[in-house]
């Protein structure tokens, strides 16, 4: 870390849990945000404001005037553009310093396991089960931490699952049947809901990548935005889930 970092991230490395140390292991990581839309805005742009080293966009989708009701890293000007190289531009405003890949085409099969084995962490910010699950599976087949957030109407939740620590997976919490899924574009969203769990998201990636990550371990947050409400509830591993058990010992 130079004098420049320094003066740059001083106010985090004021603090003892984080510290010279731990910023260097933010400056010397690598984070995958997989949807560059509610969720993956502020998560992205505080992750890159903190000072992590690289970030891996991946996102498909153009930014569509809908977006902008609440994918703050998305201007007017970028309606039509990829998600993932819209994102790109406002994060190299945001710190030129951080290392910034973007990914406009769907990540699955083998270049998402190779995608997720290189991150030190995943913030999964996508809006399917699909893509959920297929997440986890590599996340726990690669040993990566994963941070799952999802939002729609006004209730939120965030979780974060951690290889090895005999916790649980996304599996884990939900059956891979689900029928009927909700999106924001049925049941709608308010804005900044998916900006309070992407906020969430991109602290529980900092304190992962900073070794704070057991504080997080089977541990649910839900947020209700219309009575202000927040509860954690203890989440445990699934002795039987088909992802993860036949790797915990």
């Amino acid at each position: 870390m130079d004098s420049a970092e320094a003066q740059r991230y001083s106010r985090q490395i004021r603090l003892p849990q984080v510290g010279e140390e731990g910023q260097q292991k933010l400056l010397d990581a690598t984070a995958l945000i997989i949807g560059m839309g509610g969720l993956g805005s502020p998560a992205a742009m505080y992750l890159a404001a903190a000072g992590v080293g690289k970030l891996v966009l991946s996102d498909f989708d153009r930014v569509e005037s809908s977006n902008l009701q609440r994918q703050i890293i998305h201007r007017h000007a970028d309606i039509g553009e990829p998600k993932a190289f819209s994102a790109k531009n406002t994060l190299a405003e945001i710190n030129p310093d951080c290392t910034i890949e973007a990914l406009d085409y769907e990540l699955d099969g083998a270049a998402l396991s190779a995608t997720i084995s290189a991150a030190d962490v995943v913030l999964d910010c996508s809006d399917n089960f699909q893509t959920r699950f297929a997440i986890n599976r590599e996340c726990v087949a690669a040993g990566t931490p994963l941070v799952s957030g999802a939002a729609i109407r006004m209730e939120g939740q965030i979780i974060s699952f951690i290889p090895g620590a005999d916790g649980p997976c996304y599996q884990c919490l939900y059956q891979d049947d689900l029928e009927n899924e909700e999106t924001c574009a049925m049941e709608g969203v308010l804005a900044p809901l998916v900006g309070v769990i992407g906020s969430l998201q991109a602290m529980q990636a900092m304190m992962i990548l900073t070794d704070m990550q057991q504080a997080l371990v089977g541990k649910l947050i839900l947020v209700d935005g219309e009575r202000m409400d927040w509860r954690t509830v203890k989440v445990p591993r699934d002795p039987a889930c088909p992802v993860c058990s036949k790797l915990q010992t």
